[in-house]
């Protein structure tokens, strides 16, 4: 090495070093499989974050609770142990009643419904976060919730008994309505769950009974359109401070892609899902009108609770949904 040569490694280290301080790193959550629509859509929220920012900020997504366990990630968000998560906004439901309000069966129960209701939602959810040191960036729906049993279903008398999985405070709630044992099952542990027989039914999307293969041991999914549940991705507000203007505006864009980009998938996969059901040997049923008729009741008292129990902000948010 000569004394002309030095000086320019020495530029060339510097100027790696630097580029190394000047990227970084997120790690983000999700409570899914990595083949799931929710988590296939991080992957390219963070991708495209990734191209927008020139390599400024990486993300790093971590399916299938395989970091946090999905009630863990809103907590890791917010103390910092993650940047950034994808949450189940009903698994919170206890915590605050808002979050709950897209479990109660039967008052938004279409695409439609579902983002009008998130966009009622929105302001109160930014409001909370803001309060809790986070915020919101997109939410996706899930596709419409049907009923999977290892037996036929004609009435909610039928469910009587039965080990029904829960995995919030509303799907608790309808166990214990319809006098079924409530058993809480996160949604990496569901295909499990059934084949060991830990639980013999639960309300859930197609995509979900695809996901965990549930024909193998499930034989009916009774379509009632019930609820379409929404996963919210929310971000530490001292880490996305911490970014550039141009990252952040990078980020914002991504978010709003991937809600118009989930909400196209999600419909998409509500049909794929149901006929790989179909295809592995599953019933895929209208509800009998009894069974609507029991579940819609379901729906009510639920309603009635949730608006007991969320006083003058809850009531104004459904006034503003119905309007």
């Amino acid at each position: 090495m000569n004394r002309r040569t030095l000086p320019l490694i020495l530029a060339a280290l510097a100027g790696l070093t630097g580029l190394a301080q000047a990227q970084t790193k997120w790690d983000l959550p999700a409570a899914y499989p990595a083949t799931n629509f929710h988590t296939v859509n991080l992957n390219q929220f963070a991708a495209d974050i990734d191209k927008a920012s020139g390599g400024k900020l990486k993300i790093t997504v971590h399916p299938n609770a395989s970091l946090f366990k999905a009630p863990e990630i809103k907590r890791a968000v917010q103390g910092g142990q993650a940047q950034i998560g994808e949450i189940l906004m009903v698994n919170f439901q206890n915590e605050w009643q808002v979050w709950g309000a897209d479990g109660i069966p039967f008052m938004a129960t279409s695409y439609d419904d579902a983002m009008k209701l998130w966009r009622v939602q929105k302001p109160l959810v930014d409001k909370k976060l803001a309060e809790q040191g986070m915020m919101a960036l997109y939410a996706v729906p899930w596709p419409p919730q049907g009923i999977y049993s290892k037996k036929p279903l004609n009435s909610a008398a039928d469910l009587k008994g039965i080990k029904w999985r829960a995995y919030s405070p509303a799907t608790a709630r309808i166990a214990e309505l319809v006098g079924a044992q409530p058993v809480t099952v996160q949604a990496a542990e569901v295909s499990q769950a059934f084949a060991t027989g830990v639980t013999e039914s639960m309300m859930s999307s197609g995509s979900t009974g695809a996901d965990a293969k549930l024909h193998e041991h499930v034989k009916f999914w009774y379509d009632t359109q019930a609820w379409l549940p929404k996963n919210l991705v929310i971000v530490n507000r001292a880490a996305f401070n911490a970014l550039d203007k141009a990252t952040q505006d990078a980020v914002m864009k991504a978010a709003a892609e991937a809600e118009v980009r989930g909400l196209a998938e999600s419909k998409k996969a509500n049909g794929a899902s149901l006929n790989v059901l179909k295809a592995g040997g599953m019933q895929i049923l209208p509800p009998p009108a009894q069974l609507t008729t029991d579940m819609k009741k379901v729906g009510d008292t639920l309603l009635t609770e949730w608006l007991g129990k969320s006083g003058t902000e809850g009531q104004q948010l459904v006034e503003a949904f119905r309007r």
